[in-house]
């Protein structure tokens, strides 16, 4: 039996389209497009039964294997949708409002069976992140973080609550990806002075003795929870806004591992700086950490926490694995150029090295073998498209986007597991296409008071669109009046590129920093050069026979420390 082809759902300014992954590209006829400008989010269900989409008038959802409407919820307001464990129950969430007339507001998040629509759950949940109620796998289970406490039902009966873990303040939660016997880690922060806590415990004890593993930790500001596919093990990322010992600016992080067996450590990395990426492998019986000042490490760990390959030291930030769990990419966006390594995990091998500067997303395709990278809307407004790449490194499809539209979201198609069995790895990279744009990335960016021309924009072309009928056109931008610095945007203008102009007046004599194409990066460099510049006055008191007090010793003894980091902010 041939095994079914998943297709790329795409939301942007202009709507909501669907169109089929490798080998056509085609788009998908029976699915009612949506021209709003308005799509606020989307989702596939988690096993593939469904889709759903917000317009800004109603939520609708789709069966997959017809595309055809199933259930719309007519309802405005809805700014996040998603899914339970199975698909079975469809959540949305709304933003909270209270006025004079119902100062305690009206119930904002709910919960409807996506079959039918029917409201099964109502209540308040007042902030966005995190607003989704979990479920165990079976669906047996629902949980929510209500205030300090974790409210648990069972068998969806939301008249009752069945459980409720109240022993300490709940900060975070996370409910194990596995059938019975169920399982629940729990962030409880401490009080000043007092370490925090992760707490493991087995559904339904939940006393502070009952707890099958405890990890105690200090400096953590949030914690963000990572469960191996089988729900057997977990790590817990700790970090902090700021590091006290001034090594970053990004904060500081642990890392740290709990098993149902009741086994605990803190996984020991070899070097200092910033975890960037942890990622449990689909195999279960490792993960890989990204960590350390750039050029940053790459680790892979079994489940005693012991290294047992390293990739070497480049440029990433950021770990993928593909579902099967036998490739994996490393790379890095953001401020990085976009390096992709592609990785035989079972040989440890490289298998390709390939380039996607301006990236913000990337995901496997249910396939194994192909993957996506695209560059959205708000975090990047020039370059905005999509590609769809071969795991040898080979683009195979293209989709850039008109420069007056943006490009919002691009999610792959959901399937049931093991729809895709784990393939051999070939390392012959397979026939694809070259790209078509410019790489926008090795522009250098420029200041408002340096801007000049720009061109080399590409045509616009339909989603789904063979891409072979590009072509180029030219265009002139107007040289913009000098700007003031309070009204540059956070993300990218269109009108960056070309040349920097900088005054040597500036320019530290300390390090040699190439400016930078990333606006934070950027940020973050002249902040050093003002300490620098700081502790350069210091020690000119110092040798003038000035008694300095001890806080301006410790600053001047960071001056090593800060010039390390500018020099790694400027690569």
């Amino acid at each position: 039996m041939a095994l079914p082809v998943s297709c790329v759902a795409v939301r942007g300014s202009i709507g909501v389209s669907l169109g089929q992954g490798p080998p056509s590209y085609e788009p998908v006829k029976s699915f009612p497009k949506d021209d709003s400008k308005t799509c606020k989010a989307m989702v596939f269900s988690p096993e593939g039964s469904y889709f759903a989409w917000v317009n800004g008038m109603s939520a609708k959802i789709l069966h997959c294997d017809t595309w055809k409407v199933a259930i719309e919820i007519k309802r405005p307001k809805i700014s996040a949708i998603q899914f339970s464990t199975r698909g079975t129950y469809f959540m949305t969430w709304e933003p909270f409002i209270a006025t004079q007339s119902n100062p305690q507001g009206t119930p904002n998040l709910h919960i409807w069976k996506s079959e039918s629509g029917e409201l099964m759950k109502s209540l308040i949940q007042k902030k966005q992140s995190d607003w989704e109620p979990q479920w165990s796998s079976d669906e047996k289970l629902c949980g929510m973080l209500i205030g300090a406490n974790v409210v648990l039902y069972e068998d969806v009966n939301f008249k009752k609550i069945a459980h409720r873990i109240n022993i300490a303040k709940v900060a975070n939660f996370s409910i194990s990806p596995n059938n019975t016997p169920y399982y629940i880690l729990c962030y409880m922060p401490g009080k000043s002075g007092q370490p925090s806590f992760g707490r493991l415990f087995q559904y339904p004890k939940f006393e502070s003795t009952q707890a099958l593993a405890n990890k105690s930790f200090f400096q953590a500001d949030r914690v963000n929870i990572y469960w191996n596919n089988i729900g057997t093990n977990a790590l817990l990322m700790t970090s902090t806004e700021v590091d006290k010992t001034n090594a970053s600016y990004y904060g500081k992080q642990t890392l740290h591992y709990l098993s149902t067996k009741g086994e605990t450590s803190m996984v020991m990395l070899s070097k200092k700086g910033s975890i960037h990426a942890v990622q449990w492998s689909p195999k279960n019986t490792e993960f890989c950490v990204v960590y350390g000042f750039m050029p940053a490490k790459a680790t892979l760990f079994n489940l005693k926490c012991e290294s047992i390959f390293e990739f070497g030291a480049l440029h990433r930030n950021s770990i993928y694995y593909n579902p099967q769990g036998n490739i994996l990419i490393l790379t890095g966006f953001g401020n990085l150029r976009g390096g992709i390594e592609l990785w035989d995990v079972g040989k440890r091998k490289l298998i390709a090295k390939t380039e996607a500067p301006d990236t913000t997303l990337l995901q496997w395709s249910p396939d194994g073998e192909h993957f996506m990278t695209a560059t959205t809307a708000p975090r990047l407004r020039m370059g905005n498209g999509f590609k769809i790449w071969h795991y040898t490194g080979t683009l195979l499809y293209e989709r850039p986007w008109n420069e007056q539209e943006e490009l919002w979201e691009v999610l792959w198609q959901t399937f049931p597991p093991n729809t895709f069995p784990e393939k051999t790895i070939s390392y012959k990279a397979v026939e694809g296409i070259a790209p078509s744009q410019p790489q926008a990335s090795k522009q250098a960016y420029r200041p408002p008071s340096a801007r000049g021309e720009t061109d080399a924009k590409y045509a616009v072309v339909c989603p789904f669109k063979d891409t072979t009928k590009i072509k180029k056109k030219t265009k002139k931008v107007k040289k913009e009046p000098e700007a003031s610095a309070s009204s540059q945007s956070h993300f990218n203008n269109p009108n960056t590129n070309g040349q920097v102009t900088t005054s040597t007046k500036n320019q530290l004599t300390t390090a040699n920093v190439p400016e930078c194409d990333d606006l934070e990066r950027s940020k973050k460099i002249k902040r050093i050069k003002v300490k620098l510049e700081q502790i350069s006055k210091l020690k000119e008191q110092l040798v003038a026979g000035k008694q300095l007090e001890i806080n301006q010793l410790d600053k001047i003894k960071k001056e090593a420390d800060l010039l390390n980091e500018l020099e790694e902010l400027a690569l």
